[in-house]
C-alpha cells in the first residue's frame, strides 16, 4: 500500500494528474515526472475541451474572491448546491460604509438607499445603547467578550434594515467545470450586477485557465438556458395566505421500519445519521422568514432552497418592529413608509427593485430536505446563537420530525431565546 498527498500543482495540472490514472497502471509519481516534463495544455485540450471529458475538469480546484458587490450578487453566486466559501456576516461587520449598487443611478434613487441606511445606523446605535443599560456583564466574562454579544445582537436587530443593494464580498472555491456552468447561469441572471460580476469572474478565469474556458455551445443550449433563467431564477410566490409554517413528508415508512431502530434512538449529539436514512424520507417545507434569515438557511446546500423574489407584499418581519424602542420606532416609521412609496416609483424591473429593499421584509421560501439533511438543520439551527427569526423555522422542523418520526431522538436546543456569550465570541480575531 502506499498513500501520497499532493496539492503543490496548479489546477490544471492537478486535473491532469488524476485523470491519467483512467488510462494508466503506473503510479503517480511516474505520471508527476511526465506532466513536468510534457506540460499539461495539450492534454487539458484534447481530453477536457476536445471529447467532452468534464469529469478532469471536476479534479482541479480553484478559489475566487469577490468583493464589493451587493448582498443580492453574493447570494446569486452562492444559489447552486456546488458552493463551497464565505460571506461577510452583518452579524460582525458594520454594513453602513461599505458602499451599494445603484442600477437606476438617480438622486432619487440614491436617496432612497441613503435613507435606508441612515435607519440602519439609527437602530444600531438606539439598539446597543438600550442593551448595554438592560445586561450588565455577567461575572466571570470579560468585557471585551460581553461587548461583542450585545453588538452582535444589536447587528441582529439593525440588519433588518440593510438595503439588499448594500455591498458585501464573499469567496468562493469550486472546481473548473463547475465553475465554467454555473458562470453560464450567472452571465443570463436578471440582475445586470450579477451578469457583469460573471462576465468579470469569466476574465479573469480565461487569463489563469485558458484551456479549461475555452468551452463552445450550440445555440439550441444557450437558448434553454436563457428561457430557465428567466422563469426560475426566482420564487414568485404571492400569496395572500402563504403558511407560516407547514410541510408534507413523502416516506417509504416499512423500509424505515425495517432499519435497527437503534439508528434512531441511540445517535448522540453532533453526529449525523447514516445516508440511508435519507432516501427513505424527504420534506417539503413552505414558511415565511426574513430575507435577512433566509441568508442563514441558504447556507445548507444538501437539499433544495428556492431563491425567493424580495418584496413587499408580506411586509416587514415584526419580530425587527417589535426590538425598536419606542422613540426609535417613532422615529423610523414616517420614513419607512416613504422610503417604500419612494422604491415603489422607481422605472426598474422588479429583480432590481430589491436593491433598494430593506432585509427585513418577508419572503416566502421553500426547501426540501431528506431526513438526514431535515435533522441537521432542525438541530444546528436551533441553537441560541442562531438569529431569532431562524430558530423559529428550526423549532418547527423539529416539530415536523417528531410528528412524523416519534421515534427519533433529536438534540434540539427548545429553550427561549436568550443572550448567549457564545455569540461574542465567535470571532476571528487578529494575532
Amino acid at each position: 500500500m502506499r498513500i501520497l498527498i499532493e496539492d503543490g500543482l496548479k489546477p490544471e495540472a492537478n486535473s491532469m494528474l488524476q485523470a491519467l490514472y483512467s488510462r494508466s497502471s503506473s503510479s503517480v509519481i511516474e505520471h508527476l515526472a511526465s506532466i513536468q516534463d510534457r506540460g499539461f495544455g495539450k492534454f487539458m485540450e484534447e481530453y477536457y475541451v476536445g471529447y467532452g471529458h468534464e469529469s478532469i475538469g471536476d479534479c482541479g480546484f480553484t478559489t475566487i474572491f469577490i468583493e464589493e458587490v451587493s448582498i443580492l450578487t453574493c447570494k446569486a453566486v452562492q444559489n447552486t448546491p456546488l458552493y463551497f466559501g464565505q460571506e461577510t456576516s452583518t452579524r460582525y461587520i458594520n454594513f453602513s460604509t461599505n458602499g451599494y449598487n445603484d442600477p437606476v443611478g438617480t438622486s432619487q434613487s440614491k436617496a432612497i438607499i441613503s435613507g435606508w441606511l441612515e435607519i440602519y445606523t439609527q437602530v444600531h446605535s438606539a439598539i446597543l445603547a438600550k442593551l448595554t443599560i438592560a445586561y450588565p456583564c455577567p461575572d466571570g466574562v470579560k468585557i471585551e467578550i460581553w461587548k461583542k454579544t450585545l453588538e452582535a445582537r444589536a447587528f441582529d436587530i439593525s440588519r433588518g434594515f440593510l438595503p439588499a443593494g448594500v455591498k458585501s464580498q464573499l469567496s468562493w472555491t469550486t472546481n473548473l467545470r463547475q465553475a465554467a456552468d454555473h458562470l453560464r447561469n450567472l452571465s443570463l441572471h436578471p440582475l445586470s450586477e450579477t451578469r457583469e460580476t460573471a462576465a468579470m469572474i469569466l476574465t479573469e478565469l480565461k487569463k489563469k485557465y485558458p484551456v479549461s474556458f475555452s468551452q463552445k455551445y450550440r445555440p439550441e443550449q444557450s437558448a434553454y438556458r436563457a428561457m430557465i433563467s428567466k422563469l426560475k431564477t426566482y420564487y414568485l410566490k404571492q400569496e395572500e395566505n402563504y403558511p407560516n409554517f407547514d410541510y408534507t413528508c413523502e416516506a417509504n415508512r416499512t423500509a424505515i421500519d425495517l432499519l435497527d431502530r437503534k439508528i434512531f434512538t441511540n445517535r448522540p449529539k453532533y453526529e449525523q445519521l447514516p445516508s440511508i436514512v435519507g432516501s427513505y424520507a424527504s420534506f417539503e417545507c413552505r414558511f415565511l422568514l426574513d430575507f435577512g434569515s433566509f441568508r442563514d438557511i441558504q447556507r445548507h446546500r444538501n437539499g433544495y432552497c428556492e431563491m425567493p423574489l424580495l418584496t413587499w407584499f408580506y411586509g416587514f418581519h415584526p419580530w425587527y418592529i417589535n426590538n425598536l424602542p419606542e422613540s426609535t420606532m417613532a422615529s423610523v416609521a414616517p420614513r419607512i413608509i416613504n422610503l417604500r412609496k419612494a422604491s415603489d416609483k422607481l422605472e426598474i424591473t422588479e429583480e432590481e427593485r430589491q436593491n433598494y429593499l430593506p432585509l427585513g421584509l418577508l419572503v416566502p421560501c421553500r426547501i426540501v430536505y431528506d431526513l438526514r439533511q431535515m435533522v441537521y438543520v432542525a438541530e444546528l439551527r436551533s441553537s441560541k446563537t442562531v438569529h431569532s427569526n431562524l430558530r423559529f423555522v428550526a423549532h418547527h422542523l423539529h416539530k415536523a420530525i417528531k410528528t412524523e418520526f416519534p421515534f427519533i431522538q433529536l438534540h434540539c436546543d427548545l429553550e427561549k431565546n436568550t443572550l448567549d456569550v457564545k455569540r461574542g465570541m465567535q470571532n476571528i480575531i487578529h494575532l
